[in-house]
């Protein structure tokens, strides 16, 4: 079964077979589904799930796979809506690159967590991500990390934010920068949505 996203942009809607994109990409690289899922730390089961679109794993679970490859969410992902001419980006022409979304699900699991990239940051020495954290969403269990430096504005609600050993609360205002080499992870723990505005560089989420 094929999954499909469909947007509401100026552009047709897409279709995008990630468990065809993951499989041939493993293949490229000469991995068999049980030696990507030794060096992801995931389940053999997981990847197979994957690979037949029966399943959406977390952000962080995903960014532990593409890593072996490496390759970036973004990278991944890239080609699913082109970027449009000129500098500006209206809200429709954001590319959501959190797997529940691109995965096609629908219900709580798909709107808890959006990650809306400005352009293709593939393209570009600098990522930024206009993000959504319903109450409860987290990026996954397991903290996360990859080759960059991040910064983000929390601009509603509040988000609580592990880098490393520590782990703080910030609200609306509160702002963060940290090398993303340390294990992070995010997490909604208040009563209402949260939004961040954050930037990567390199592009490497």
């Amino acid at each position: 079964m094929c999954l499909q996203i469909r947007r509401s942009s100026r552009s047709d809607s897409l279709d995008f077979d990630i468990g065809k994109r993951l499989k041939a990409i493993r293949t490229e690289k000469g991995l068999s589904q049980r030696e990507l899922a030794t060096r992801a730390g995931v389940t053999n089961g997981l990847i197979s799930q994957l690979e037949q679109n029966r399943s959406s794993p977390s952000v962080a679970s995903l960014k532990r796979i593409l890593d072996v490859i490496p390759m970036t969410l973004s990278e991944f992902f890239s080609g699913v809506q082109a970027e449009p001419p000129g500098f500006v980006f209206r809200a429709d022409e954001l590319q959501e690159i959190n797997p529940a979304h691109v995965f096609g699900l629908t219900g709580r699991k798909a709107e808890a967590l959006s990650f809306r990239q400005v352009g293709d940051a593939t393209r570009h020495n600098l990522q930024m991500l206009h993000e959504t954290y319903l109450p409860g969403a987290d990026t996954g269990e397991e903290l996360y990390a990859h080759e960059a430096e991040e910064a983000g504005i929390v601009i509603d609600g509040e988000i609580e934010l592990t880098v490393g050993p520590e782990t703080a609360t910030l609200g609306p205002g509160d702002a963060y920068i940290f090398d993303s080499r340390l294990p992070h992870r995010f997490r909604n723990t208040g009563a209402r949505p949260c939004i961040i505005v954050s930037a990567c560089t390199p592009p490497s989420f």
